[in-house]
């Protein structure tokens, strides 16, 4: 899909709503106008950074986004801007209600309970007073992330979770009524509490049975909940590994030397920084990250700030020298 808003931040679509605003800010820090005045370029890019950010950043509107890339991905990609637009299937409000529109009325709607048809014989006549047998349907799967902090997953927790479904219609039992709009299910919101157990992984997926979508005749869909771990300030998820990034001085870099960092271990470690070092160079330190794993730190150079009266000399210093 065109414009991704993750690829423009950066980000992997299973980062956490606060790391995106982290990475938002940062980058809007890094272009924004006032800061590199006359320069055509990083206005562009500050353009863009705030185009893709209005895009996710808040949930609803994410969930909007998502929605409309899985619908784009199933259908071609030909029209994927148009799948997102509720008023074009009736007040779909959902890919699962945009599928439903697309498979037309209760008889033929997969959350239904099925329709009877005709069965032809060998010289495709019909043969009278047989029917098909009707398959009990079951409602369809939702899925949506579950959002965590660090602690929460490594210690497990008894998490709030607030659900919007179809449940058969109480009133008709899903035959269709005027409650229901024929439909036999209404949507229903409700909170329930999921227990993520210990350790849980990043972007894994929890899935809760019979906790989806109703048919008409009572089965249910899953919920499949992703876990997203907000890794905190300066980390992110790569691949499923924890990545740190610590900001070293251009002397640093270029000498060596060594700089202490914060572990998602709870510790204070010193990480040895070669000679001739580059942004984007990194380094592994075992059992530091999430639940003893690896974490591997990330160089990036130093964003200087005002510079003193010595510091300027020694760049002019430097400067002359070649360097």
């Amino acid at each position: 899909m065109a414009d991704d808003p993750y690829r423009t931040l950066g980000v992997s679509p299973d980062a956490t709503d606060a790391e995106i605003k982290r990475v938002y800010r940062k980058l809007a820090r890094q272009h924004h106008p006032d800061r590199n005045p006359g320069d055509a370029a990083s206005e562009g890019r500050f353009k863009e950074i705030q185009g893709a950010y209005d895009k996710v950043e808040t949930p609803e509107k994410r969930k909007k986004f998502d929605e409309q890339k899985r619908m784009a991905n199933m259908f071609g990609g030909g029209r994927g801007g148009d799948f997102g637009n509720a008023d074009n299937f009736g007040g779909a409000s959902g890919i699962e209600d945009i599928l439903a529109s697309f498979m037309g009325g209760r008889g033929s709607n997969p959350f239904s309970g099925g329709s009877s048809g005709t069965i032809f014989d060998q010289a495709g006549q019909p043969r009278r007073g047989q029917q098909r047998p009707q398959q009990q349907q079951r409602g369809s799967d939702i899925e949506a992330p579950l959002d965590l902090t660090l602690e929460e997953a490594q210690s497990g927790i008894q998490k709030p979770f607030t659900i919007g479904r179809r449940k058969q219609c109480g009133s008709c039992k899903g035959g269709g009524c005027s409650k229901c709009g024929t439909q036999g299910v209404i949507r229903k919101t409700s909170q329930i509490t999921v227990k993520v157990p210990a350790a849980a992984e990043h972007a894994s997926v929890m899935r809760l049975k019979g906790m989806g979508h109703q048919a008409p005749n009572g089965l249910a869909g899953d919920l499949l909940l992703t876990v997203r771990i907000d890794a905190d300030e300066g980390r992110h998820w790569e691949g499923g590994r924890l990545i740190q990034t610590v900001e070293i001085s251009y002397s640093t870099m270029m000498l060596g030397g060594k700089v202490r960092i914060h572990t998602p271990a709870g510790k204070i470690v010193e990480v040895d920084v070669p000679p001739n070092s580059r942004s984007g160079d990194r380094r592994r330190l075992r059992g530091q990250g999430y639940n003893g794993g690896p974490l591997d730190v990330e160089l990036e150079l130093q964003e200087s700030g005002d510079l003193t009266s010595e510091q300027q000399a020694a760049l002019n210093a430097l400067r002359d020298s070649g360097l």
